[in-house]
Formats: C-alpha cells, structure tokens, sequence
C-alpha cells in the first residue's frame, strides 16, 4: 500500500510509503484526507492506513541551482531518450555520457544524456557522431526544474481513491511510482 501526497495546493506532489504518511502525520505535517480500509492497531489507538495525505506548507527552495542528479537529468529531458525521442518510465531510462568516461568525459550537466538502454548499447564507448547518432536537444544545465515534477506511475492502474486528486494531471503524463 502507497500514499498519494498532496502539495498544501492539493496538487500531487508524490507517492510515499503509508509508513511515511502515518509518521508526518503525527508530527502534524500533513492532513489526511483519505484512507484505506486497513487499520492499524496499537494498544492504546486504531487507525486507518492513509491513502491521500496534504502537505501543511509549501516547499519553497531557494537554491541558486539545480543539484545534479539521475532523476533532475531526466526531468530535464522530460523522461525522452536524447537519441530516438522515445518517452519511457525512469526505469527504462540510464543517462549516457555524450563524451565517453574512457575519453575524459566528466560526469556532469554539460556531458550527461537521458538515454534508452537500447541508444546506449548503440553508442558504446564511441561519441554520438562516431556512432553514427545524432542529439535531439545538446545537454545543458538547467536554471531551474519543475517545483512539482510529474509523478510516475508506469502501467499500474491509479487507485479509485486517488483519482479525484489526479484528474487533470495523470492523462498529460505517463507515471512509475518512484518516490
């Protein structure tokens, strides 16, 4: 069992553990505003596993920039292959360096792709031209990300429950649960 994760703006935001959801709710960080059917029991206290939780406050950061990771690499790329354009779930996906290890290429914004796993055997240890490939979109350094990047859930079927919170946004995006 998950839970959905509101944003205090009742925008999903992303699916934890019900473990997680049952600790900030007692340390008053979130409302619940949906539940399972399962309880838990404790000696002095039942409750209802939580299904969807919201978020008390906002998250505003205010980092001068973007931390480099695997996932800010592909929320960059929209979760797309760089070499065919395939859309796919972070599972899917590696990120290539564009200039191979094996030739100094560092492991940072200006040299880092998302990749599919079939581009990447295809490229080898060779860069894109060598290997007869061509970038859709050159890497760069992103200014800023989506504060509420798309929740993924690939092809697990939504939850009744969590539907009335993901309407507008689970038909603009195809989601794993990463979270």
């Amino acid at each position: 069992m998950q839970t959905l994760m509101l944003t205090p703006w009742m925008a999903p935001h992303k699916i934890i553990s019900w473990q997680r959801a049952v600790v900030l709710q007692f340390l008053d960080k979130v409302d619940v505003l949906e539940t399972w059917d399962e309880e838990l029991r404790g000696p002095s206290a039942v409750l209802k596993v939580p299904a969807v939780v919201r978020l008390h406050r906002g998250s505003v950061t205010t980092k001068p920039s973007v931390r480099f990771s695997r996932v800010n690499v592909f929320t960059r790329d929209k979760f797309r292959c760089q070499y065919c354009g395939i859309y796919e779930q972070p599972k899917r996906l590696n990120y290539d360096h564009v200039v191979p290890r094996v030739r100094g290429g560092k492991t940072c914004w200006g040299n880092i792709v998302t990749s599919c796993y079939p581009c990447n055997d295809r490229k080898g240890s060779r860069t894109p031209e060598e290997a007869g490939m061509k970038l859709l979109r050159k890497p760069f350094k992103p200014e800023t990300l989506p504060v509420v990047p798309p929740i993924r859930l690939g092809e697990v079927a939504l939850p009744d429950v969590w539907q009335p919170y993901c309407a507008g946004y689970v038909r603009a995006h195809v989601i794993s649960a990463s979270a």
